[in-house]
């Protein structure tokens, strides 16, 4: 039996989708982060479980043809990317194999895969970030989370973020050094500003930063302002974010509007969207609107038909759909995503959409006892996904099909496993890349009755 410590060669036989290759040895599956699948390495045992085990690489013997340089300074250090260190090409095939292992393996049903929806833009494609700040020997640094921490590495500049938001968080910094303002500690629970939170309109190129702080207002705020617009023009909204809470959630409930106006506007599949710090909007403008573009596809609602479109955010799915129905509910349960919602329809003279405040569960079965009979069911659910509730619920309407939107393959094949026991069967399911060198794969899923 293996122990740790030892030195083992390893051929990496694949990977998984947190970018660790897997070995085997005795018979034993071995874990190793940032190898690929073809290469032969020299790996320290780390961990050793009954039935697997953990290493690290001591030395790569025989690199994989998929292996490539990683651009980033301190990939490995920051917990954000996992293939930095492999192809493109390669991390799709990582990423679609393991929707259909997650399909295969938890809900025991094999439906029809569509190649993987994806952008070519690898770097600079996202739209949104939440840089945590801390204090690290004096100096005040930005950046992310150590894999498995809330250890903060310093990253001044992103590779996967617009070149815009390193010149802000830098602002950011010289303002907080300038006026003596602390960063937050989650330790002590001491401190003022816990993040950065920075984002764009790509359409328009609108950009909109929110410092969030442990506390009720922002010392020298007007020099704040100051600082972030001489750094970058295009701020069109300063909204500072209140979280007192000794809490690991990012952002606060209440926002209050520092410079501009309390929203940013960006245009996706032909319609303006007004986002607000509390909004949900997919980080990932190109490949959202392909996602969207599919789910058009597989509702394909009649002019005579009700679209439900549950856990709708600011309403971008069901809006991007409603010139094909009769008519648009959508179900949010943050209050401001329902405003921005609303105002998304009437900005975009939509008419025949409406949108309910509150969670899922709960609307689903008020409209169901209302006699709603939707002819199609969307649903974008958080990483947890729905509950058996808000499943049985949606199968008692009777849509002609449910479209299911989901950022975790795992509970999407769960849910099509109940989904399954209601007498809607999963047709068909494309991967989405919509997080580029992370270890996240999207999904869209088509569910007909039986």
């Amino acid at each position: 039996m293996i122990k740790k410590n030892d030195i083992i060669e390893l051929d990496i036989e694949n990977c998984d989708l947190g970018g660790s290759g897997i070995g085997r040895y005795e018979g034993m599956a071995i874990f190793v982060p940032h190898t690929a699948s073809g290469d032969r390495i020299s790996a320290r045992v780390l961990k050793v479980k009954k039935t697997y085990a953990y290493a690290k690489i001591e030395k790569i013997l025989t690199p994989s043809p998929d292996r490539i340089d990683c651009p980033c300074p301190v990939y490995g250090r920051c917990g954000g990317c996992a293939f930095g260190h492999i192809s493109y090409e390669a991390e799709l095939k990582i990423k679609e194999n393991h929707v259909k292992e997650c399909f295969r393996r938890i809900a025991g049903i094999e439906p029809r895969f569509e190649p993987v929806i994806h952008d070519e833009k690898v770097y600079a494609y996202r739209n949104k970030a939440q840089f945590p700040v801390a204090e690290n020997g004096g100096e005040i640094i930005t950046g992310f989370y150590a894999s498995h921490s809330h250890r903060v590495v310093d990253c001044p500049s992103c590779l996967l973020q617009p070149p815009e938001f390193a010149g802000i968080t830098a602002a950011v910094k010289e303002y907080m050094k300038k006026y003596g303002v602390s960063a937050y500690d989650e330790v002590t629970g001491k401190g003022l500003i816990r993040h950065i939170f920075i984002r764009k309109a790509v359409s328009t190129g609108e950009i909109a930063v929110c410092p969030v702080i442990n506390g009720r207002s922002l010392p020298h705020k007007e020099e704040f302002c100051r600082a972030v617009l001489d750094a970058c023009p295009d701020v069109k909204s300063i909204m500072l974010n209140i979280n007192t809470g000794n809490t690991n959630v990012i952002l606060g409930s209440e926002c209050v509007c520092l410079y501009g106006e309390s929203y940013i506007t960006d245009i996706l599949c032909s319609l303006k969207f007004r986002i607000s710090p509390l909004s949900f909007y997919q980080v990932n403008h190109a490949v959202a609107g392909l996602i969207y573009t599919k789910a058009l596809e597989y509702a394909a609602p009649g002019e005579d038909e009700t679209v439900l479109d549950l856990y709708c955010g600011t309403g971008t799915i069901g809006l991007s759909l409603a010139h094909a129905a009769k008519e648009v509910i959508g179900v949010e349960i943050v209050p401001q995503a329902v405003e921005d919602a609303k105002i998304n329809a009437e900005i975009n003279g939509i008419n025949n959409a409406r949108f309910i405040c509150g969670d899922a569960k709960t609307a689903a079965l008020t409209l169901k006892d209302e006699g709603i009979t939707p002819g199609a069911v969307i649903l974008d659910p958080p990483r947890k996904g729905c509950s058996p509730e808000v499943i049985k619920t949606v199968a008692q309407m009777k849509p002609r099909r449910i479209v299911y939107v989901s950022c975790d393959p795992a509970t999407l094949a769960r849910d099509c496993a109940l989904f399954a026991a209601q007498g809607y069967n999963t047709a068909l399911v494309t991967p989405a890349d919509m997080f580029p060198r992370t270890g996240n794969c999207e999904s869209v899923a088509l569910l007909k009755a039986d």
